[in-house]
């Protein structure tokens, strides 16, 4: 399953960063995004709106493979491109339901299809899965994540440096877990707890899609596994607030456009 040429759908941060490392790496890279920019990154930039299937098609038919960096709503619309079109598919997602309709198409795919490739979900859960084969038995797989500025200087004490669209997502979907043996779902922004990194006192919270499909994996075999995301002091309050108090949850649109200027 050998491919060179790939196509990055999203140069935000986060994809361009993603783009540049596999061009670094010796594949043929060409990234598209809906805006046109003026591309100063080492590899060949398109502008591109993936909302258009007939579009889509035509620029991914001379790929290999494709990486979707854009927001989890659109990833759907591209894997079912992918598979149409025979791609290997690979995408950042944490989203529940999009996750799993992508795995359903890869059982008649005649490429990988693989998401949730990012931080969390994926490389945490390599590392969890990693540490807990050192072990005869476990009794807890706690995983705790947070991508933080290091001198914040506001309320939040966040930079949203990937999609905010994502952040609204796992801060009101449904978190799944085991919990003393018991494979549940549990609410978003609960179980809040306080972590010490190097001296430095962060909050931990349940956010939904960071374990991927480990509670699918080990159901039955770890008593408890769960994901948090960490944030300095005060985050997951203000962020109920904006969320239930001034009931921004029924507008996740606005909600993802609000915090882009956060």
């Amino acid at each position: 399953m050998a491919f060179r040429k790939i196509g990055v759908l999203g140069l935000g941060k986060i994809g361009a960063l993603a783009a540049t490392l596999l061009h670094k790496s010796g594949f043929e890279v060409t990234g598209s995004d809906n805006r046109h920019r003026r591309c100063l990154l080492p590899f060949d930039c398109r502008e591109l709106d993936v909302s258009s299937l007939d579009a889509l098609g035509a620029a991914l038919a001379e790929f290999d493979a494709v990486l979707s960096c854009l927001p989890y709503h659109l990833n759907k619309g591209v894997a079912e491109t992918a598979h149409r079109l025979r791609l290997h598919y690979f995408d950042l997602t944490e989203d529940v339901p999009t996750t799993q309709a992508i795995r359903d198409l890869a059982k008649t795919s005649k490429g990988i299809m693989a998401p949730q490739c990012g931080l969390a979900p994926e490389f945490v859960g390599i590392v969890g899965a990693h540490l807990a084969e050192c072990f005869e038995t476990v009794r807890s797989i706690r995983l705790r994540v947070g991508a933080l500025p290091q001198h914040p200087t506001e309320l939040l004490g966040y930079v949203f440096n990937w999609s905010p669209e994502g952040v609204v997502n796992e801060y009101l979907n449904d978190c799944e877990v085991i919990e003393e043996g018991v494979h549940k779902w549990v609410s978003p922004m609960e179980w809040i707890e306080t972590v010490y990194v190097n001296g430095v006192k962060l909050e931990a919270f349940t956010t939904s899609g960071g374990l991927g499909t480990m509670c699918e994996t080990y159901d039955g075999k770890i008593e408890n596994i769960d994901y948090k995301t960490m944030r300095y002091p005060g985050h997951a309050s203000l962020m109920n607030f904006f969320f239930h108090e001034l009931l921004m949850r029924e507008q996740r649109d606005v909600a993802g456009q609000i915090l882009t200027h956060a």
